[in-house]
């Protein structure tokens, strides 16, 4: 039996960051969205102010690279894509 498909949205803040990206960190961004669709709870959850959202840590480029996201059961909301540096203070506005 074939999984359901999963919606995978990008606020316009993920967006601008992933369009300034070069095509090889584009490729990394992508393979960490399909691990974030086919397994969500894999990452770590925040609590406090963040509840509700997850972070995916992963390499691009010898460099550690943070992607926010939130999601229920039909759809994975993609939040914010960034290094470590102010990371969390941006995904609190």
């Amino acid at each position: 039996m074939a999984a359901k498909p999963v919606a995978v949205t990008q606020t316009s803040i993920f967006a601008r960051a992933y369009k300034k990206l070069h095509p090889q960190q584009k490729q990394d961004v992508d393979s960490a969205v399909e691990a974030i669709a086919s397994n969500p709870l894999a990452c770590d959850a925040k609590r406090g102010d963040l509840a509700g959202i997850y972070v995916y840590k992963f390499k691009s480029q010898s460099q550690i690279v943070l992607l926010a996201y939130a999601f229920d059961p039909v759809s994975r909301h993609l939040l914010l894509l960034g290094s470590h540096e102010n990371f969390y203070r941006e995904l609190k506005r």
